[in-house]
This record gives C-alpha cells, structure tokens and sequence, in this order.
C-alpha cells in the first residue's frame, strides 16, 4: 500500500476525546519516601487532576497506574520529568444501580469470555454515578458488549470536563 502523494490515507490516531477509551499511565518509580510524591507534584498548577490511582509495590520498584483529567498534556509533563512511562487503554464505565453492579459488569464480560486485567475506581463521579477503570484482553469487543448491555461508558471528554 502505498503513502505517497495523492494517496488518502488518514494519519490520524485514534486516541483522542472522541475515542472511547481512557489512557492510563504506568510510571516506575524506586522504592523510596517520597517518590509519588514528587510525580503527583508535576501536575500542581497545571489545571489537570489525577483523576484515579493504583499502586503496586514491591521490594526494588513501585508501579503507579493513573488517569488524568487531560491525557495529551498530562503525557507531555510526565515526558518532560524524564519518567519511564508506558500508555495503556482502558475502559471507563459506570456503575449500573442495584446492590451488585460490578457483578453486571463482570457477568456481561465472562458472557462475552473476555478478561478483566486490571479495575480500579475512579476518585470521582463524570456524571454524579461511580465508575471504574478497567483494562480488559479485547478493548473493542468489551466495548461492544458493554454497549449492547447498557452499560454508560466514559471518555476522555468525560474527563477533561471533570477539571473545570
């Protein structure tokens, strides 16, 4: 296939506030006092908010997973600090009412045979309801299938709409 002029191939990715996924960021940090610390400090004045959190630690390193209200400019601060970072997508999703909703989640998922690799919640609420952060093994199928069941997803839009 060929990209050469008159051709009409689109160079445009599909990230972005319409596409809908949510970036995460991993961030490897040492061990040490003070190290998240001094990630969630570059964001200080900024006009962007980490909007969820996940830890996990072990003995040599920490892996730090979060979303912020704004991707683009939250990846060029973390960039810039010279972080080893690594971009993911997840899906942002609403919890349904009733007593049990990550069980409708995770019941319309199995149904669909798709895994569940990492949740976690959202520090807020986009639309008044709680959400999670989930990364899952087929991002388009969970998609569809959460979709199809009802399920109200979150953009990055969403999110950037959090900060103000």
């Amino acid at each position: 296939m060929s990209t050469g002029e008159g051709s009409s191939v689109s160079f445009q990715t599909m990230h972005g506030r319409n596409y809908p996924t949510i970036r995460q960021f991993t961030v490897f940090l040492e061990n040490r006092v003070g190290q998240l610390l001094e990630v969630v400090r570059r964001f200080e004045g900024t006009g962007i908010r980490i909007v969820a959190l996940s830890i996990n630690d072990s003995a040599e390193c920490a892996f730090v997973r979060f979303l912020v209200s704004h991707a683009e400019r939250g990846r060029e601060i973390l960039e810039r600090a010279g972080l080893a970072i690594i971009e993911s997508d997840l899906i942002g999703v609403e919890l349904p009412e009733g007593g049990q909703p990550l069980l409708q989640i995770c019941t319309a998922l199995l149904q669909a045979e798709i895994n569940i690799i990492q949740a976690y919640p959202l520090i807020f609420r986009p639309h008044g309801e709680p959400a999670v952060a989930i990364m899952v093994d087929n991002t388009e199928q969970a998609l569809e299938t959460l979709a199809r069941k009802g399920f109200r997803m979150i953009t990055e839009g969403d999110l950037l709409d959090s900060a103000s």
